[in-house]
């Protein structure tokens, strides 16, 4: 018997079925009447979604688009960029800067933790005339949050940096009040807190980065995001060709949370990610994060001795159809990752967890069944 696979990765994730029906919907066309509708009301529930009065654009493409869209639009070669590093997502942002020539200053950052406000004034005391701090709000490669990322924000404020967040595996699954925190550039994508299919990036602009942009004068022709304002003021349209399907669902996708309310879509995250600790701790399993920074999206999990990373996955995906992650580069056999983003249930928890622990336990892990249900259920009596 064939049945769906319960996606839990961190991202892409499951999917709900009223956003899926939506990308059902026929056809239009992106330069007529249906799209002038559909656009500005997408745009307007972004902005509510990123608690910002920012100016928002939809681009279509992964997640990294929409951080090379910020690389290629804000700085002029040679200028400095301060990014603090302690993953692979990390590498990746610094990475996108230097290939448009901005002179990337790293932050080393230990890895399983995550940049604090005292290492961030600490650089740029040393390094001079930073224009811009990068942040990967969560690094999905170690499950680390940055816990100081209003401070950091305000640190950077201080010293006459533009603050940039790369906040594509978190936002709608954590706080991030975008206008609040005054992040300047702050990118997300459809595939995971958003509970939409993958193919969508989003960034928010802020006034201050509109000045540096219109400076910089963009150095891409399909992320140039004066043309993208252009287009939305004088047209209602994107200049290129949109994934119109992928509109219809993210429209439907925040039609959905805030129907729900930031809060509540927020905390349903929080309270599934306390149960998963607990249930995992419950188990005798470890985790690889820094408590102070354990994602509340994306759970490293540390593989107990003995038992192959490999192994669990095999077991959990085909015989409990369960989807998880395994790590990066030189973590690929140390630690497995879930995904708790987007469709967030007492369902998922608890076929999660339970498929863990019995694969576990068919694997030789010497664990009590039942422990890690146990410490769970009780806390999802609210979610």
């Amino acid at each position: 018997m064939s049945l769906p696979q319960l996606i839990m990765l961190p991202g892409p994730t499951n999917v709900p079925p009223r956003v899926y029906a939506a990308m059902c919907k026929p056809m239009i066309n992106h330069r007529g009447a249906e799209f002038h509708e559909l656009y500005p009301r997408l745009l307007e529930n972004a902005k509510k979604v990123f608690q910002t009065e920012s100016d928002l654009f939809v681009l279509t493409s992964s997640g990294t688009g929409g951080v090379e869209c910020a690389a290629s639009n804000l700085l002029l070669p040679g200028e400095k960029i301060l990014v603090p590093v302690g993953g692979t997502f990390g590498e990746r942002l610094a990475d996108a800067f230097r290939v448009y020539g901005a002179n990337v200053v790293d932050l080393k950052v230990e890895t399983g933790s995550a940049p604090t406000t005292d290492q961030v004034r600490e650089a740029l005391r040393r390094e001079k005339d930073v224009k811009a701090v990068a942040v990967i709000y969560n690094e999905t490669s170690t499950g680390t949050t940055v816990r100081d990322l209003p401070e950091i924000g305000k640190v950077a404020k201080e010293n006459g940096a533009l603050f940039i967040v790369d906040a594509i595996s978190v936002l709608g699954g954590d706080d991030l009040p975008v206008g609040k925190w005054e992040v300047d550039v702050c990118i997300t994508a459809s595939q995971k807190c958003l509970a939409t299919p993958p193919g969508l990036a989003l960034v928010s602009v802020s006034k201050d980065a509109w000045r540096v942009i219109e400076r910089s004068k963009p150095r891409t022709e399909y992320f140039d995001l004066i043309k993208y304002r252009k287009f939305r003021d004088e047209k209602k349209e994107t200049p290129f060709t949109p994934a119109v399907n992928l509109f219809f669902a993210l429209d439907e996708a925040f039609q959905m949370i805030l129907e729900t309310g930031m809060e509540a879509w927020i905390g349903r995250h929080k309270k599934a990610a306390r149960a998963y600790y607990s249930a995992f701790k419950g188990m005798g399993l470890s985790f690889f994060a820094e408590e102070r920074s354990r994602s509340n999206v994306v759970l490293a999990i540390n593989m107990p001795p003995k038992i192959s990373a490999k192994d669990l996955r095999e077991k959990l995906r085909k015989k409990y159809g369960v989807v998880v992650a395994g790590g990066f580069g030189n973590l690929k056999d140390a630690i497995f990752r879930i995904g708790n983003m987007g469709i967030v249930t007492p369902r998922e928890v608890i076929t999660t967890v339970s498929a863990v622990e019995g694969s576990l336990h068919e694997l030789g892990y010497p664990g009590t069944l039942g422990e890690g249900l146990r410490a769970a259920i009780p806390l999802l009596s609210d979610l």
